[in-house]
């Protein structure tokens, strides 16, 4: 019964943090190669030149019942700082070589949603095999310099975009609302059998007390 509150409790403030994030991507600004850090959900328009040869892919992404990578490209503002942009999805198959994917040159002005880097699922051996990468994280370019900011652009407008893939959120509130019902449903359920249960124990105590016959001769 406490594990089934407990979980719903969980699960309901989770739908509380859902609905401020999706409250904060409605309501977050525009802004133009922005020089402080821009808050989650921004969107962002950055100017200056990719750095195709840095390329590196998100491993075991889906898309329309297809699998494939999402392609992950550097770009360097016209300020000389690194950005980490996330083009969309490139659809590979199951086979394993290397992707590839064509990059513009020149100078682009690119749109798209900021994502600050947060936590993330726990990650079982090597993050990178070859140019794939398990798990999106700013250390896989160890021979470039710092990036502008602890987060990554998803491209939506501008050269260089693929198939929109990402989406601020998974489950909508609504979703984590009704597994919070279902725990409490649960625990609920478990204070019922406990009640009935014991009212059982009760009885059957009754009964076993007055099937107990004193011995005469004591």
């Amino acid at each position: 019964m406490a594990l089934g509150l407990g979980l719903g409790l969980w699960q309901w403030q989770r739908a509380a943090d859902k609905r401020e994030l999706l409250f904060r991507h409605e309501t977050a600004p525009e802004l133009e190669n922005p020089t402080v850090l821009p808050p989650d959900g921004a969107r962002l328009t950055l100017s200056g030149e990719y750095l195709g040869d840095e390329t590196l892919f998100l491993d075991n992404r889906t898309h329309g019942n297809r699998l494939g990578v999402a392609a992950l490209t550097p770009l360097r503002d016209e300020k000389g700082r690194l950005w980490l942009v996330e083009r969309g999805f490139l659809a590979t198959g199951p086979r394993r070589e290397t992707p590839t994917v064509t990059t513009p040159e020149g100078t682009v002005t690119i749109g798209g949603r900021w994502q600050l880097a947060g936590d993330s699922a726990p990650l079982f051996g090597p993050n990178r095999e070859g140019r794939r990468l398990q798990r999106m994280t700013l250390s896989a370019w160890p021979s470039l310099d710092e990036f502008a900011h602890d987060g990554w652009l998803h491209l939506e407008t501008g050269p260089g975009r693929l198939e929109s893939w990402w989406t601020p959120t998974v489950l909508p509130p609504e979703r984590h609302q009704a597994y919070a019902l279902q725990w409490w449903g649960l625990a609920l359920a478990a204070l019922v059998v406990m009640w009935l249960g014991g009212r059982r124990l009760i009885r059957d105590g009754r009964s076993s007390s007055v099937d107990v016959k004193p011995d005469p001769e004591e």
